[in-house]
């Protein structure tokens, strides 16, 4: 990796950092714009899964106080059994297909939360949480893309800021733990890789701290925008042109 490379690689990095530590997600979204011009979509990947334990980590910490396990187990057990689905389906199912019907529900969804800022809460029990769970896991393992449906979920629910986050960067967590797992059983891991990981993690480190330092200054009302904007974000970066 030559010079210039290198300090878009680092740049991206910082930027992935600040966007988790004020939002809780979308740091590989963020990343992959830059990294897929630079690394192999299979190093990119790997990145991805270990930059989000230390991104995830981070941001339970921020709002350890919040955090109920009883509530976020649900999603957690649903993970666990729709991310190796989603694996196994990975040679089945249309890749382009997928990408595309999944930016478009996301785009929907956060264009349509964004003009109609009043949005009646929903609620639901142990079985609903369940059902996200398995369908986050099942998206997290097609598309490596692990907190979609536990973010809007916890969207549609409301609740203060620190209350949502508790409950969906424990489930990316999770996701990211079981993605590792995959990934090291597959034998995906190489030293070229950790080496570009240990490069990333000061510029990581920095950015979150930052983005963390942003979160403390967003209300309820300000965090619920900026996340449907991600969340519009992700969708507009799905369906666009794969290198």
């Amino acid at each position: 990796m030559d010079g210039l490379n290198l300090v878009l690689f680092l740049i991206a990095a910082f930027f992935g950092g600040l966007t988790s530590g004020v939002s809780g997600f979308a740091m590989g979204l963020v990343v992959s714009g830059v990294w897929l011009h630079i690394i192999s979509p299979a190093q990119n990947a790997l990145l991805i899964v270990l930059c989000g334990l230390v991104t995830q980590g981070s941001g339970i910490w921020r709002v350890r106080n919040a955090v109920n396990w009883r509530t976020v187990a649900p999603f957690i057990i649903g993970g666990a059994m729709g991310v190796p689905a989603g694996t196994a389906l990975l040679k089945t199912v249309d890749q382009g297909t997928l990408r595309l019907t999944i930016g478009i529900l996301l785009i929907l969804y956060s264009l349509y939360n964004l003009i109609r800022p009043a949005v009646k809460q929903v609620h639901g029990g142990v079985t609903a949480d369940l059902g996200v769970g398995v369908a986050n896991g099942l998206i997290g393992g097609l598309t490596g893309l692990g907190g979609i449906a536990v973010t809007i979920w916890c969207q549609l629910r409301g609740g203060p800021k620190d209350s949502q986050r508790a409950i969906f960067q424990p489930v990316m967590f999770a996701t990211f733990v079981m993605s590792a797992i995959s990934l090291a059983v597959a034998g995906a891991f190489s030293v070229e890789t950790l080496k570009l990981y240990v490069l990333a993690l000061p510029a990581l480190i920095l950015g979150i701290w930052c983005g963390l330092r942003l979160y403390g200054k967003l209300n309820d009302a300000a965090f619920r925008k900026m996340i449907l904007l991600l969340l519009l974000f992700s969708g507009v970066a799905l369906i666009a042109p794969m290198r």
